[in-house]
């Protein structure tokens, strides 16, 4: 693998020189002066459709993206993961969420240790636990059925799930409940709870060390309502359980370790999704719709790990992140699925590209000096159209955007699909080519007004077009983002899959903590803004009185 700082790369001094000539180019352009462009600037694979023509690049450009990637070692980075290797190397872990969806005929021996066999083991153990609760045969402490299903989690342990259940309604179970808990705000655990007996509900607590505050939090009011509502401690057992690795914990707080989903320190939170984090989504659409979604990651991996660059979705969905980031200048990238059942989709993508790609020394542990990372964000369309789509077309911040579109709907209504799928191309065409001044005059416009109706366009989309979303389709258009970001990670030299900005707010809020709930003042030792905030929330909670509905 190279040792050159990636700006002194040959290929990146060559992007540097490129993208000077493709200044003065427009899209618009681009697409008269070559018909085919949409034709040919596409890429296919797993039922998914990419087409990055709308992208301001030029063949010549995704050659010296896809050298960039060749001279960065992106090959060998990528066989690196998948043969298990440490390349987590702040933390000195592997980093095998590709493991997770192997299929059980496969072997993969990292440490001495067939980590498949181990993987497969957990979903056994899962399809047996779901298939029970789901067919009745699990009964709560006074004989009843589960018919609720409450997670607790954070972060990957509740974004994954939340994003999979919505993804997959149509899949689920209908009559049983799913409810997500992840802010340690009270308002989130009680209004879960609202509505829901005892008797009939089933709590997972997902915590790796089951020590995370937000989540034990969380789990330990939800204990508490349980055992006040049913009158018997011992009914913790039979109406939680839990994902972790810390069985002394687990047990402690009342849970049976036999109902226990274990999972490892090389799943990242944010790739956690379909290890034992993944229980409420089996329980909500069945296990074997859940295998489904495991073929799809799989078969995602397999050609991210397989396919030449120039033919392989994740890679060129990466270096074109890239272009756009550090020669385009773009600091965010707007995520606008067009399918209800993904509303949930740009918040976790957030936490998947923000938290791997948000980054500032390279692996060595030396500071960059070029951009990594960009601001994720987004809402589902056309929603998205009546709120922030005017800055997108007109403001002055270029922001690339990911369309994803389907031909056909789960739920036919009418014209309702084609409607909103005449959308997802008419934006993209919009953002690429605009509206001139001319154009804008030949409708009539009043010359006064001509200037606010322009649209300069050359503004860069991609679309991913698939049939219908299926628990397959899900997990391939999953692990083709996560690729993605790994893409990008690999030619930045940093490091995707630690978390140590995460860390540092956590360990203060411990500290600050009982100097908010102590009754004596405290000696405060902060900056003088946070003393003075401090004193100021003291005063206020003696002051303020609770409402009541």
């Amino acid at each position: 693998m190279t040792t050159l700082p990636l700006r002194q790369r040959s290929a990146w001094l060559a992007l540097e020189a490129h993208i000077n000539t493709l200044r003065a180019t427009n899209l618009r352009t681009l697409f008269a002066e070559d018909p085919k462009r949409g034709e040919r600037l596409h890429a296919e694979t797993e039922g998914i459709h990419l087409d990055y023509s709308k992208q301001r690049v030029t063949d010549e450009t995704v050659r010296l993206l896809i050298e960039l990637a060749n001279e960065s070692g992106l090959g060998e980075r990528r066989d690196q993961m998948f043969r298990g290797e440490h390349i987590n190397v702040s933390e000195d872990r592997a980093v095998l969420h590709v493991a997770l969806r192997m299929p059980k005929s496969a072997s993969l021996v990292v440490d001495g240790v067939d980590v498949v066999a181990e993987v497969h083991a957990v979903l056994d153990q899962m399809s047996s636990f779901a298939t029970r609760v789901r067919s009745g045969e699990w009964k709560g402490h006074t004989g009843k059925s589960i018919r609720n299903v409450v997670n607790i989690g954070i972060g990957g342990s509740d974004l994954g799930p939340v994003m999979a259940y919505e993804a997959l309604r149509f899949y689920s179970r209908r009559d049983l409940t799913f409810h997500f808990v992840s802010n340690v705000d009270s308002t989130d655990m009680v209004e879960a709870l609202r509505d829901l007996q005892a008797d009939e509900t089933l709590f997972i607590i997902s915590s790796k060390t089951f020590g995370t505050l937000e989540t034990l939090t969380n789990a330990t009011s939800a204990r508490r309502w349980l055992i006040e509502q049913l009158g018997d401690e011992s009914a913790v057992a039979k109406h939680f359980v839990a994902v972790s690795t810390n069985a002394k914990k687990v047990a402690a707080f009342g849970i049976d370790t036999e109902n226990m989903f274990v999972f490892w320190d090389w799943v990242g939170g944010r790739y956690s999704m379909e290890s034992a984090i993944g229980l409420s989504t089996m329980l909500a659409i069945g296990p074997e719709h859940y295998f489904e979604l495991l073929d799809g990651f799989h078969a995602m991996d397999e050609h991210f790990r397989t396919a030449a660059f120039e033919e392989n979705l994740p890679v060129l969905m990466g270096l074109l992140a890239l272009w756009n980031r550090d020669f385009l200048g773009c600091a965010s990238v707007g995520v606008m699925p067009y399918e209800q059942y993904l509303k949930r989709l740009p918040a976790y993508l957030q936490q998947l590209t923000m938290e791997s790609n948000g980054k500032h020394v390279t692996l060595e542990g030396t500071a960059v000096d070029y951009d990594t990372g960009a601001l994720y964000w987004g809402e589902p369309g056309t929603n998205g159209q009546h709120s922030f789509y005017q800055l997108i077309h007109q403001g002055t911040t270029v922001i690339p955007i990911d369309f994803i579109g389907f031909a056909k709907s789960l739920n036919p209504l009418g014209e309702h699909h084609d409607i909103l799928s005449s959308n997802v191309f008419a934006q993209a065409q919009a953002l690429a080519f605009g509206k001139s001044a001319e154009e804008v005059r030949a409708e009539g416009t009043p010359e006064s007004i001509v200037a606010h109706r322009v649209m300069e366009g050359n503004r860069p989309s991609n679309v991913l077009l698939a049939e219908i979303l299926t628990p397959r389709i899900l997990g391939s258009i999953i692990a083709l983002y996560e690729h993605s970001v790994f893409t990008q990670g690999a030619l930045w030299d940093i490091d995707s899959f630690d978390q140590w900005g995460v860390e540092l707010g956590k360990v203060l809020a411990v500290a600050i903590i009982p100097e908010l709930s102590s009754d004596a003042e405290p000696s405060l030792n902060h900056d003088s803004s946070t003393n003075e905030l401090i004193r100021l929330y003291r005063r206020l909670k003696r002051n303020g009185d609770r409402h009541d509905n």
